[in-house]
């Protein structure tokens, strides 16, 4: 299985399927996929309380991906580890090169 299983292409947005490890040491992103729940993984160090780890899951995809804080949506499970985001204005194809060199 590829990791391209937990992108799917909207048009003119993206959404990604995500596995969210709060609270970790390093933040890593991508940080592997897990296929057998077809996620990508990522690690932040904020913790889970308030929002600080959605805030800083927002943060990371948009630096990452080069676009804006505001184009990142968290679509599904904000209040859990499998979440779905939405990132307007990045092309599937992008989403794919980009995270294909690193996973």
């Amino acid at each position: 299985m590829s990791f391209e299983n937990a992108l799917k292409n909207k048009g003119d947005s993206t959404t990604i399927d995500l596995e969210v490890t709060p609270g970790a040491k390093k933040a890593i992103f991508p940080g592997g996929y897990n296929q057998w729940r077809q996620r990508i993984e990522i690690r932040l160090t904020s913790a889970a309380q308030k929002g600080k780890a959605n805030d800083e899951l927002i943060t990371t995809l948009a630096d990452f991906f080069g676009t804006s804080t505001s184009s990142v949506i968290i679509k599904a499970g904000s209040r859990s580890t499998k979440k779905t985001v939405e990132i307007y204005d990045l092309k599937y194809d992008e989403a794919v090169k980009t995270l294909g060199d690193l996973i």
